[in-house]
C-alpha cells in the first residue's frame, strides 16, 4: 500500500464534528493480518511418477555445476512436459527478483528463480498463448540479447528542439563518445543524471533520441531497479527507486548488459549447492 491511500483523521479541539464531548477518534486499526503461509511440498510418494520432472531437475543440476558466466545459455526446452509435471518444477524452482519482458516478434517474458542464474522463459503466440517453454542456466538469459546486432548511432544533431534544451545535446554527445571507446576498448560507462540540471522536457527529449528498444527489465533486489533498452545496443536507461517508490538514481549506462541484470559466478555456483537441498524433500537420496 502505499503511503497517501492511508486514511488519516486530523484529531484536536475544533477538529471533530458535533460536540467536544464526544472525545477524540483514531485512526480505525487493521481487522486481519497477512501471515506467511509456507508452500505445501508433497512427499516423495506423490512425485514419484512424475519422471519427467525428475529429468528435468537432474538436467538442471548437472548445467548448473557446468556453468561458467562467459559460456553460452544452457537451454532445455520443456514444450513435452505434462501440466502435474511442470507444475510441480515451477513449484520447486519458485520466482526470484528479476522479471523481463521482450516486446519484439514474438513477445516473451523471463523470469528469474529462486537460484540466480536460473531463468524460465515463455514465448507467445499472437494470441498470447505459451508457444515455447524453456528453462535456461545463464548469467544473462538468451532474450536480452536477441535482435540487439543493429547498433543505430545516436542522434546529437542540433534542430530547434535542442536550442531550447542546454543540457540535454552535451548529454547525447558524451553518451554518443562513450560507445564508441566501448565498441575500440570494452569499458563501460555510465553518465549519472540525477546530479545533473535536467528539466523535465530534456528528460523525455533525450529518451526520444535514444528511442526505446524491445528489452524492459524489473529486478527488485534492493528496493526496484528499472533497465530498459533502447535502440543502440550498447545504451541502457537504469533507474532505481526506493521502498516508498521515490526515483534516487537516473542513469544511462553503456555496456553489454547492466551488471544488476547479471548473475554472478558465485551465486551460480551457491545456487547449485542450493539445488541439492531444496530437491531432497521431493526425491530424497536413499540412505
Amino acid at each position: 500500500m502505499d503511503i497517501a491511500d492511508i486514511p488519516v483523521r486530523v484529531v484536536g479541539p475544533g477538529t471533530q464534528p458535533g460536540s467536544e464531548d464526544e472525545g477524540p477518534s483514531y485512526i480505525d486499526m487493521p481487522h486481519e493480518m497477512q501471515q506467511y503461509d509456507a508452500p505445501i511440498i508433497p512427499g516423495p510418494d506423490e512425485v514419484q511418477h512424475l519422471a519427467v520432472a525428475s529429468e528435468a531437475m537432474a538436467w538442471l543440476t548437472e548445467a548448473l555445476a557446468a556453468y561458467q558466466t562467459d559460456q553460452p545459455p544452457q537451454i532445455a526446452n520443456l514444450n513435452h512436459i505434462d501440466d502435474e509435471s511442470r507444475k510441480l518444477i515451477n513449484q520447486i524452482l519458485g520466482e526470484g527478483e528479476v522479471s523481463i519482458t521482450y516486446n519484439g516478434i514474438p513477445r516473451a517474458h523471463v523470469q528469474e528463480s529462486v537460484l540466480a542464474g536460473v531463468w524460465r522463459t515463455l514465448y507467445f503466440d499472437d494470441d498470447g498463448k505459451v508457444a515455447i517453454d524453456l528453462l535456461e542456466v545463464a548469467d544473462v538469459p538468451h532474450i536480452v540479447f536477441a535482435d540487439r546486432d543493429h547498433e543505430p548511432s545516436i542522434d546529437i544533431s542540433e534542430n530547434a528542439d535542442a536550442e531550447n534544451m542546454p543540457n540535454a545535446l552535451p548529454v547525447l554527445v558524451e553518451l554518443d563518445d562513450h560507445c564508441r571507446n566501448f565498441e575500440l576498448n570494452g569499458n563501460a560507462q555510465s553518465i549519472n543524471l540525477t546530479l545533473m540540471p535536467l528539466s523535465q522536457a530534456e528528460l523525455e527529449f533525450i529518451d526520444e533520441r535514444l528511442g526505446r528498444g524491445p528489452v524492459d527489465i524489473l529486478s527488485r533486489a534492493y528496493g526496484k531497479c528499472q533497465v530498459i533498452s533502447t535502440h543502440n545496443r550498447h545504451v541502457w536507461w537504469v533507474r532505481y527507486y526506493n521502498a516508498m517508490g521515490t526515483l534516487i538514481l537516473n542513469s544511462l549506462e553503456v555496456t553489454n548488459v547492466p551488471m544488476v541484470v547479471a548473475a554472478a559466478s558465485e551465486d551460480i555456483s551457491d545456487s547449485a549447492n542450493r539445488l541439492e537441498e531444496i530437491l531432497l524433500p521431493y526425491w530424497p537420496k536413499p540412505a
